[in-house]
């Protein structure tokens, strides 16, 4: 029992020691980014980064464009929306692909979600569907009357909740004229029914929590958090989901940000939990690139988002050989493969 122990504790070690090689933890980036081989400094002929802001339906979006090496505003380029995961910022794996993206001759850009991150709103981490929707409209208003972007080349990329964001977005939005996902992650269906369909014997006490808690808020009293608690390494190494326990070491220990959290507003959920990212797929015409870590515990998300996309002209499920849904987020090897696939996939859609 005690050989068994020391096993895991070892597997455990060595897991955290893998992850912690294969990230920057550095949080002195002069533009915030925490992801490897993240841009120090703007150099001429090289790929750049821009921190801009602009207004939506009265909020100020912070937001970071890449630009491709050598960028002439007078010339004309393809462009490419990332949306960022639940809980994410611009400056994590949202910034990693967009700036990958920008390497391969793309105009990006990533934002922090409305009421997130560096972006306005009150109360903080509201974290309704139809506003991350608008967020992803609104990051397409902006890039589209940026010097330089070709608004007919438009692309749209979503990882995890943003994923599930995007599917829904590129419904109705035909400016996209190529949608794509990594590790999508459906918000609605699991914080409905829970992880894996874990909690679906508490729907309704968790639903009137939610009313109780916006009936709170209209009252004028406290805000009140879902997942607002502080999780140890203990606590994580313990979570019989690779998702959560990964999520932890990477949002809160290899690629930390003062402005990530896994907190929302309680209320959100009243919206969250009537969302599903997979209703109406039928309505995206577009060519479709859904990819997915061959072990993430997320898969069936993607499977059964793909699987509903009746109408898109062409569609293709990547499924990542022996990455985890947190690993595609900045393992160099399964990066570099979503990103070979990525390129090939815009390259003849865009």
């Amino acid at each position: 029992m005690k050989q068994k122990s020391k096993i895991q504790l070892l597997i455990i070690m060595l897991i955290t020691t893998t992850m912690l090689s294969s990230a920057q933890t550095s949080t002195d980036n002069p533009f915030g980014l925490v992801y490897r081989e993240a841009i120090t400094e703007n150099k001429p002929g090289q790929v750049n980064i821009h921190p801009v802001n602009y207004k939506l339906n009265g909020l100020l979006i912070a937001a970071n464009v890449y630009t491709p090496a050598n960028y002439d505003p007078a010339k004309s380029y393809p462009a490419v929306v990332v949306a960022h995961p639940n809980g994410g910022v611009k400056e994590q794996v949202a910034g990693l692909y967009a700036q990958r993206l920008a390497e391969s001759g793309y105009i990006t850009i990533a934002a922090d979600a409305s009421y997130q991150g560096a972006s306005g709103g009150e109360p903080r981490n509201v974290d309704k569907p139809a506003n991350r929707i608008e967020d992803i409209h609104g990051m397409a208003d902006f890039i589209t009357q940026y010097a330089g972007v070709n608004a007919d080349r438009l692309g749209l990329l979503g990882v995890c909740g943003g994923g599930g964001y995007s599917l829904a977005a590129a419904q109705t939005d035909k400016r996209f004229k190529a949608v794509a996902t990594l590790s999508m992650f459906n918000s609605g269906v699991v914080r409905r029914n829970g992880f894996m369909n874990s909690g679906l014997s508490t729907i309704q006490e968790r639903l009137k929590e939610a009313s109780e808690a916006r009936a709170l808020e209209a009252a004028g009293g406290e805000v009140l958090y879902a997942a607002n608690t502080t999780t140890t390494d203990e606590m994580a190494d313990k979570m019989p989901y690779d998702l959560y326990r990964e999520g932890h070491y990477y949002y809160n220990r290899t690629h930390a940000h003062p402005n990530s959290t896994f907190r929302y507003t309680m209320s959100s959920l009243l919206d969250l939990m009537a969302f599903d990212a997979s209703t109406n797929m039928g309505l995206i015409n577009q060519p479709l690139l859904m990819m997915a870590g061959s072990k993430a515990d997320t898969y069936y998300m993607t499977d059964a988002a793909f699987n509903r996309a009746t109408g898109a002209k062409e569609k293709e499920l990547f499924l990542i050989p022996g990455a985890t849904h947190i690993q595609t987020y900045y393992v160099p090897e399964y990066v570099e493969q979503a990103m070979n696939k990525l390129k090939a996939f815009f390259g003849k859609n865009l």
